[in-house]
């Protein structure tokens, strides 16, 4: 099960950390994403962090701003947005990924996911 929280009105150029905490399973062998979906579109890819916190993947849209982590010992995961623009307002949702590949190196495909939280409103006001 995972539980993301953190979400909140924030204004143009501000700042939120989300973060997902999973329960059951062993949290350190799946590769963790980000997603997120703005009302009447489609969910699409944020970010990802390999099952070490190695390696990460970014969409072009929030590369250089967000920031993706984890803290296994906790079995969270975080996404750090910095100067937030007000079309990053949607629902944002973490995921986890069983795959070997996925494990090992993240991805951003929301098929290879196979667990997700209920999802954190982020609304950005200009």
């Amino acid at each position: 099960q995972l539980q993301a929280s953190g979400g909140g009105l924030v204004q143009a150029g501000g700042s939120l950390r989300l973060s997902c905490t999973a329960s059951g399973g062993t949290f350190s062998n799946y590769g963790m994403g980000w997603f997120r979906q703005a009302p009447g579109k489609e969910r699409t890819f944020v970010a990802s962090i390999n099952r070490s916190g190695v390696t990460t993947k970014y969409a072009d849209a929030v590369k250089g701003r967000f920031t993706i982590s984890r803290d296994n010992a906790k079995n969270t995961v975080y996404l750090q947005m910095n100067s937030l623009k007000p079309e990053d307002t949607a629902v944002y949702f973490c995921a986890a990924a069983a795959s070997r590949i996925c494990s090992d190196y993240g991805c951003r495909e929301l098929r290879s996911y196979v667990y997700w939280g209920q999802g954190t409103q982020v609304t950005v006001s200009s």
